[in-house]
């Protein structure tokens, strides 16, 4: 049964099965080393688990999926390792690949995939149950792989997982979880795309060669001006934050590229991006408008790189683009301005820039600005949706949790439009949606009006 709660439903409490948690371990003996972490990989901002949530109409054997879960440990072994410090360097992070293993818990909660999927546009806090909360004193005591089987009343399924960002990227995420589901459903056939374990190709240069300026980091060592952005940062996270939920489709994303004067090529993402942006801005009301904002946003370079990186490179290999101006240019300027603005951001990300990036970490008293900044990471596109672990791809598939991160999520059943989720303070959120779809009703009235 669902209860109402704050104006959300709250889901009712999981009923674990007895002895739960279990470690899953690789089901044959796997390599024993540390394995290094690249500068990309170790960076704080990323010292955390994506978690993921995958609503399915219909179970799978909880006996199948731990035994290819076994399976799937065996190439992708660093996941069933514990993270830890280098014996060199208290600032660095490292995987011992002891093949300790991955945590499992199965339970049963007392709801119906239906009653789920009307609730799952906006995450809420109820949601957490679904994850198992691994007990630790620091993040490096949680294992990389925390996974939770939920099943629910009428046969339904919910798999949560969360996996340590310091070891995989999105696309490195979703490559793991389609080798679990092809091991479940083909467990004969290996699995198309084999695991690149070594972080080597993300090596720094000796002595460091920083030959760029990076707007996305700044030095931890405070100054005036930090201490007067920080503020904007820690108003929205001193408030109840409150998730909003938008969706995106094909023809919504046409009307916004058509708010570009002049007209300009661009893509999707660059159009949403541009116009979330400068919506979350005008909705917060910054003050004062000469004040510097940054959307920052990830982007792969697996392909920019000079060589590529190897095929099946699971490790962090995407860097957050820093688009930057003024509020007050940001909220009176065309989104054609905008856009331009992302653009640029994306086109500066060569090899020579990202090997400096690269460089410039090696100095640990540098972390990513926070202070102004949108960050938006992009789920859709990664074929996250489409996991199958032989009853057919999910009815809904989301993070657990939403945050003052922005996420690009992908439209189950709809692979061309994007849903927009992030929280912000109760008193702003209606403001964002307003700005977010006024261009967009505007547009349906005018169409209307015509007809």
């Amino acid at each position: 049964m669902l209860k109402s709660h704050d104006h959300n439903q709250e889901l009712p409490d999981c009923c674990y099965h007895p002895n739960q948690p279990i470690l899953i371990s690789p089901s044959t003996p796997t390599p024993n080393h540390s394995l290094y972490l690249s500068n990309l990989d170790d960076q704080k901002f990323l010292r955390f688990s994506i978690k993921y949530l995958y609503l399915y109409k219909k179970s799978i054997s909880l006996d199948f999926l731990k035994y290819s879960l076994s399976k799937v440990l065996v190439e992708y072994y660093p996941l069933a390792g514990r993270l830890r410090t280098s014996s060199e360097d208290d600032f660095k992070l490292q995987v011992d690949c002891n093949g300790e293993g991955a945590v499992f818990a199965a339970a049963f909660m007392d709801i119906s995939s239906e009653d789920f999927l009307q609730l799952s546009r906006k995450p809420n806090r109820s949601w957490r149950k679904l994850l198992y909360r691994v007990e630790a004193n620091s993040f490096l005591q949680v294992p990389p792989l925390v996974v939770q089987v939920t099943n629910l009343r009428c046969g339904g399924m919910i798999l949560c997982t969360a996996i340590n960002h310091c070891l995989c990227d999105g696309i490195g995420t979703s490559q793991f979880l389609h080798a679990w589901a092809h091991v479940t459903t083909k467990p004969n056939l290996d699995p198309p795309i084999s695991p690149f374990h070594t972080r080597h190709v993300l090596k720094p240069r000796n002595p460091p060669q920083v030959n760029f300026t990076h707007h996305g980091y700044t030095k931890t060592t405070p100054n005036e001006t930090a201490q007067v952005e920080v503020e904007i940062n820690q108003y929205l996270q001193a408030q109840p934050l409150v998730p909003a939920s938008l969706t995106f489709t094909p023809s919504q994303i046409l009307h916004l590229k058509r708010q570009c004067v002049p007209s300009l090529k661009c893509t999707t993402f660059e159009a949403l991006a541009s116009h979330t942006w400068r919506s979350w801005v005008r909705s917060l009301d910054l003050l004062p408008d000469s004040l510097n904002v940054k959307l920052l946003f990830s982007v792969n370079v697996r392909k920019k790189l000079n060589p590529e990186m190897p095929e099946g490179y699971y490790g962090n290999g995407f860097v957050l683009a820093c688009a930057q101006t003024s509020v007050n240019d940001l909220v009176n300027s065309n989104l054609y301005h905008t856009i331009k603005l992302v653009q640029q951001a994306k086109a500066s990300l060569t090899d020579d820039y990202v090997r400096s990036m690269v460089d410039l970490l090696e100095d640990k008293s540098y972390k990513t600005d926070l202070s102004s900044s949108l960050v938006i990471s992009q789920w859709s596109k990664l074929g996250l949706e489409d996991l199958d672990f032989g009853e057919g791809k999910p009815m809904h598939m989301g993070p657990v949790t939403s945050d003052i991160y922005c996420l690009f999520l992908p439209v189950t059943g709809d692979l061309n439009s994007t849903r927009v989720l992030v929280s912000m303070p109760e008193g702003v959120v209606e403001k964002f949606e307003y700005y977010m779809t006024e261009l967009l009703d505007r547009d349906q009235q005018n169409t209307n009006n015509e007809n």
